[in-house]
């Protein structure tokens, strides 16, 4: 593609310095969108009591959240190179603010489904945006220890989410888990207007409608499908929500494949063995880490009796191992590439995820901590060393086609991992009870533990994966091109 004639092509990448204030102006907008992905978590209880809602119906504010976002991260790329990333960014963040509002002023669990779809839909383009931006403005022997600052939201916001959210629910209520993120969109509109850099557009290809048509059809239908096996893997709704789901998906894949320039999502780096083992196992840490951060607060809450807060708090130690683990991982991937640190990470998630599965509701809260500490060093360890290889084993020109791939097929994890560890702890539970097993506490503890038991097998199996990854040697053949504000 070639560049807009308004951009300016004999522009260098920014300095370190001058990286500061653009930083912080795009994890402010990631910050705000990924946190109120858990911030929801910890509501779940009081809001399936307040809607007289089942959890089964509930959970689809954070399952349509994800699945909203994962629709329009794809054309991310494509609005970007069109209309310019900055200006995207900003109206992404602007329409995720209003979104909230909505939300805010719900009146049934429909309604709020519908709302949190919407803001979905406005925040969707955000992070692909912010990774995309930051990897072509940034000095290219630095890009490890940059996307590890730019990591920052993306293990702490949902960490931290759920005790914003427990706070507010106890202390005031639970429609400013919404409200709140109405001054902090209008800063981080402030800041990205002026701060972030104009990068250059490109020349952009007509929009793969076709595509843009099939895909919600495909992951939605999948995580309905899923969610509606909770209660009978042989209904109706689950047998149509699969079977929709699965041929859209296969009808997906034919279009992207087959069309000649520019298709909404870039399947054709799956060619590159070291990008698809890379993106298995982000994969694979995606289903972990969302699947325990939407259990474990609603184990404590329902199970342990505690308050929405002190669910949230124990939140804590997965985000200070996180914070602690990050700039390291950042700085060790400069230097050792991914295989030690996503190794390591698994590792780590696994025997946290392991852990979690020996907690009864009589034991005391002490017991998490080191299960959520190991997990957060897991994720902090890891997460980010397999963004900057995946796009480092993607071709150069791609990059931003590429991150909207990999963000859209994350927020597609996100919406599995919610729905079907749902409809597995529904269903286990039903087991436990028919074998003579009071609900509370009993079959449902059986449950969650054999929830947390799949987490741990999933990392484990994954570890013979991440043996396989090789270090990249592709250097970065463009230099960044950078308008001026």
């Amino acid at each position: 593609m070639s560049t807009n004639s308004e951009s300016l092509s004999s522009e260098q990448p920014l300095s370190m310095r001058s990286l500061v204030a653009p930083l912080i102006a795009l994890i402010i907008g990631m910050f705000m969108v990924i946190l109120d992905t858990t911030a929801v978590n910890v509501a779940i209880p009081v809001l399936a009591k307040d809607f007289n809602s089942t959890l089964s119906l509930i959970q689809w504010t954070v399952t349509g959240y994800a699945l909203a976002q994962a629709a329009v991260i794809p054309l991310s790329g494509w609005m970007s190179d069109r209309f310019g990333a900055k200006r995207i960014f900003i109206i992404s963040i602007i329409l995720f603010t209003l979104g909230s509002i909505l939300c805010a002023f719900a009146g049934s669990a429909e309604q709020l489904i519908f709302f949190r779809i919407l803001q979905g839909l406005g925040g969707g383009m955000v992070m692909p945006i912010a990774f995309s931006m930051t990897y072509r403005f940034s000095p290219p022997d630095k890009v490890g220890r940059i996307m590890g600052m730019m990591g920052i939201p993306i293990l702490l916001a949902p960490a931290l989410g759920p005790i914003v959210s427990g706070y507010l629910i106890d202390y005031v209520n639970w429609q400013w888990i919404f409200l709140i993120n109405v001054p902090v969109g209008i800063i981080g509109v402030i800041m990205c207007m002026m701060k972030l850099p104009n990068l250059a557009k490109k020349a952009s290809a007509p929009l793969d409608f076709l595509g843009m048509a099939l895909a919600p059809l495909a992951f939605g239908g999948l995580s309905y499908g899923i969610s509606e096996g909770g209660t009978s893997w042989h209904s109706a709704k689950t047998t149509i929500g699969l079977s929709v789901g699965a041929a859209a998906l296969i009808l997906f894949v034919i279009v992207e494949l087959t069309r000649k320039s520019d298709p909404l999502l870039e399947l054709r780096v799956f060619r590159s063995s070291q990008f698809t083992r890379g993106i298995l196992l982000q994969w694979a840490l995606q289903f972990t880490m969302f699947g325990i951060v939407f259990a474990v607060p609603y184990f404590m809450q329902q199970l342990m009796g505690m308050s929405a807060l002190k669910a949230g708090l124990w939140t804590l130690p997965h985000a200070i191992a996180a914070g602690i683990a990050m700039p390291i991982g950042g700085r060790l991937y400069d230097r050792v590439g991914a295989r030690p640190l996503v190794f390591t990470g698994l590792l780590f998630a696994g025997i946290g995820a392991f852990l979690l599965s020996f907690i009864d509701p009589s034991n005391s809260p002490w017991t998490f901590l080191v299960p959520r500490a190991l997990i957060g060093l897991g994720m902090g360890m890891s997460f980010l060393a397999l963004n900057t290889h995946l796009i480092q084993n993607a071709p150069r020109e791609l990059v931003g086609r590429v991150t909207s791939l990999t963000s859209a097929a994350q927020q597609v994890v996100t919406s599995f991992a919610v729905a079907g560890l749902t409809t597995f702890i529904v269903s286990r539970t039903t087991h436990y009870v028919s074998q003579g097993e009071t609900v509370m506490t009993d079959a449902m503890t059986h449950a969650y533990h054999n929830a947390y038991v799949v987490l741990a097998a999933l990392a484990a199996v994954s570890l013979i994966l991440a043996a396989t990854l090789k270090r990249s040697t592709a250097d970065r053949a463009e230099t960044p091109v950078v308008a001026e504000l």
